[in-house]
């Protein structure tokens, strides 16, 4: 299968993008909608948004980056229960790793659910926090240099 990351440059896409967030995180997790939706959900935000598309051209995961300090604060990161097991993931974090090294970051930083830590660590995150609530599920605070 072959799988194409998309930076999201149009409403269009964006909407995709909302949708398989709204599956995940809203539906599956249970994450309040208000909570899921910010103010950095728009083309013209200091986020850089990807999509990432399969060889159908189906939206089948998503992220977004965005600077802060030197850090690329990597959100959002969300791939549909039927193509979990096809490494989409891994190729949205290395993404929007190598957007946020373009915009200037040295190092990454995230939220990670506490369920995914093996998977960032995979990917050469450290666990930089004790375990806290976001959206009333446990999360941990996981940094990686650039």
């Amino acid at each position: 299968m072959k799988l194409t990351p998309i930076p999201i440059t149009n409403d269009t896409d964006l909407a995709r993008s909302f949708a398989i967030r709204k599956e995940v995180f809203v539906d599956e997790q249970h994450v309040p909608i208000d909570e899921e939706i910010d103010a950095f959900d728009v083309i013209d935000s200091d986020c850089t948004h990807l999509l990432i598309e399969n060889d159908e051209g189906q939206a089948v995961g998503t992220g977004r980056v965005r600077l802060v300090d030197e850090y690329g604060k990597i959100q959002r990161v969300a791939v549909v229960k039927p193509f979990r097991q096809y490494g989409i993931g891994r190729i949205i974090i290395l993404a929007l790793e190598k957007l946020a090294a373009a915009q200037g970051a040295t190092k990454a930083k995230l939220d990670a659910q506490v369920h995914a830590i093996g998977f960032y660590e995979k990917l050469g995150y450290e666990v930089k926090s004790d375990v806290f609530l976001d959206a009333g599920i446990e999360h941990v605070l996981m940094i990686k240099a650039l």
